[in-house]
């Protein structure tokens, strides 16, 4: 195998950050593709915590080289500060380790303001971390947008600014009522940050082209989780890029060749911070208590996610929507000792049993299906109980791909493999 994808399975949060720096270690490229510093990937090393919302985790690694793709929308702010904090810990950060596509699309100051005003000010919260992400996305769709590769140009930096903010600044002057940068304020911040990003801006697609001619081991790393995939997530409350398998092949660039496994990622239970529809979700102490043992506060925004039962009709289609090979079931530990555990098999829709969810069904007029499972009480120190190994049974059973790895808390020995992967 030379090359693997993790993809979150869930509504992302699924622990794919530990995942991937484990596997980033039988790597010699790891590539992000899509979303932008809205994600955050926590990681433990030598007792230290590393946060990661835009650099990919192989940059922990010497002999990786990190790829951000051009289907990523770039902060440049929140790049500078990721990167003093990575070097802080003693991590080096080099062009020679970490090249990033000029064709990324930048988040504005005006991308910020934007996202913040909707959500605060607007009718509808759809729960976005107000960092820019969707209205970078627009810009880029509508040809509006400013590229990475402009921020090495004060004119032509200048020039798109202020064709940008026409548009925008009737928005912050007649609807929003905000104050605002000029397109030159903001053509002279974003053109100091470009000096120091511009190391690090090289042509990915055509690196990522001669590392698969060389037959090189390339992880891809995905953010989030399917279920927020614009297209087939649980639209509107999802992101504005394709988090799914397809999103690779569009924000990474893969000329000519394949994936040869993709790996989904999911907590032994589901959690989803934000807005939304959300079936399995527990209003209970119980959820309070898994909320808290599991930790389940972002690493982004510091927001509450919330807690509910393992849902296979989401888990499902997760597996038919991008692919999956196989499944990475996380969270284990948070699990143990619960009386009245609890599954979720099918839906009861409209009148009719699934068992599989699909893009455009309304979530929240679902009604779960709940089934019993048997408590266990593993200490992850011997073999697995009778009890644990009928869970993780039934979820391969029911989702017609093997369980590849275990994880049972935050540390990266805390984590079992049951298959081989980059071999």
């Amino acid at each position: 195998m030379k090359s693997l994808a993790i993809i979150g399975a869930q509504w992302g949060d699924e622990g794919k950050g530990k995942i991937t720096d484990l596997l980033s270690l039988k790597s010699d490229v790891v590539v992000r593709y899509q979303g932008g510093n809205n994600a955050g990937h926590t990681i433990i090393v030598k007792d230290k915590k590393v946060v990661l919302h835009l650099i990919p985790s192989g940059i922990l690694h010497d002999h990786c080289t990190s790829i951000i793709g051009h289907g990523v929308v770039f902060d440049p702010e929140a790049f500078k500060k990721e990167l003093e904090d990575i070097k802080k810990s003693g991590i080096t950060v080099n062009p020679e380790k970490l090249k990033i596509s000029g064709n990324c699309s930048v988040i504005t100051m005006f991308n910020k303001l934007l996202d913040h005003n909707r959500e605060n000010k607007g009718p509808i919260k759809i729960g976005t971390t107000g960092k820019g992400i969707g209205p970078a996305y627009e810009d880029k769709i509508s040809r509006k947008g400013i590229k990475l590769k402009d921020l090495l140009d004060y004119d032509i930096l200048l020039q798109k600014l202020s064709a940008n903010l026409i548009e925008k600044e009737c928005l912050f002057k007649n609807l929003y009522d905000c104050e605002y940068p000029s397109a030159k304020e903001e053509a002279d911040r974003l053109f100091e940050l470009g000096k120091l990003v511009a190391p690090f801006v090289t042509d990915t697609f055509s690196f990522l082209d001669q590392a698969r001619k060389e037959d090189r081991k390339i992880l891809f790393e995905g953010a989030q989780g399917i279920l927020l995939d614009i297209d087939y997530g649980s639209y509107p409350f999802v992101t504005s890029s394709n988090t799914s398998f397809g999103g690779i092949f569009t924000g990474a660039g893969m000329p000519g060749g394949n994936v040869d496994e993709v790996l989904g990622i999911t907590k032994a239970y589901t959690t989803r911070v934000g807005e939304g529809p959300f079936p399995t979700e527990l209003f209970s102490e119980l959820g309070e208590h898994i909320q808290n043992k599991g930790n389940e506060f972002g690493a982004t925004t510091g927001r509450k996610r919330r807690c509910g039962w393992l849902d296979l009709p989401l888990l499902k289609y997760a597996v038919k929507s991008s692919n999956l090979t196989s499944i990475a079931l996380t969270k284990l530990d948070v699990l143990c000792d619960i009386e009245g555990l609890k599954i979720c098999t099918k839906y009861i829709y409209r009148g009719e049993e699934l068992d599989c969810a699909y893009p455009g069904i309304d979530l929240s007029e679902v009604e779960p299906v709940l089934e019993d499972v048997e408590m266990f009480k593993d200490d992850f120190k011997s073999e697995l109980s009778n009890e644990l190994n009928t869970y993780i049974k039934r979820i391969e059973d029911e989702l017609g791909i093997p369980v590849g790895i275990l994880a049972y808390g935050p540390e990266r020995s805390e984590i079992k493999f049951l298959k081989d992967f980059l071999n």
